[in-house]
């Protein structure tokens, strides 16, 4: 079975940054894309930023490869996505964060546990962020 697990919210006041990081674990052949989800309260899940294959080696990571990675307008130019194949986790880096930030967070990868079989996507329980002075 696949299991992810985020870690790294909490409160923090408006305009401080916050580093949330997700771990997949399990049997796992393959990740694909990853990306960043958020709700909050009483609104829909919202899409905040994904990490897919560019299809190219990582010139600064020879075993790995590149990736692409994409932007909620909502958070371009303040949040970051990462990730490390090696650790099979997921990062995201947030700065400037603003009341509107405020929720819970999940992480999401697509995941092909044996060879020939299909990519499926797992999600995570969650870690609340709250930004309140």
């Amino acid at each position: 079975q696949v299991r992810m697990v985020e870690s790294g919210g909490r409160v923090v006041a408006p305009g401080e940054s916050l580093n949330l990081s997700c771990v997949a674990s399990g049997e796992i052949l393959t990740v694909a894309t990853m990306c960043w989800y958020r709700q909050a309260p009483g609104q829909e899940r919202e899409w905040v930023a994904g990490s897919t294959p560019g299809g190219f080696r990582d010139e600064s990571n020879p075993a790995g490869w590149t990736y692409k990675e994409f932007y909620a307008d909502s958070v371009k130019g303040r949040f970051t996505i990462s990730r490390d194949n090696a650790k099979k986790t997921l990062y995201l880096q947030m700065t400037n964060l603003t009341p509107r930030d405020a929720a819970m967070y999940y992480c999401n990868a697509e995941i092909r546990q044996f060879e020939g079989g299909h990519e499926n996507t797992y999600w995570g329980q969650g870690t609340q962020v709250i930004v309140s002075s």
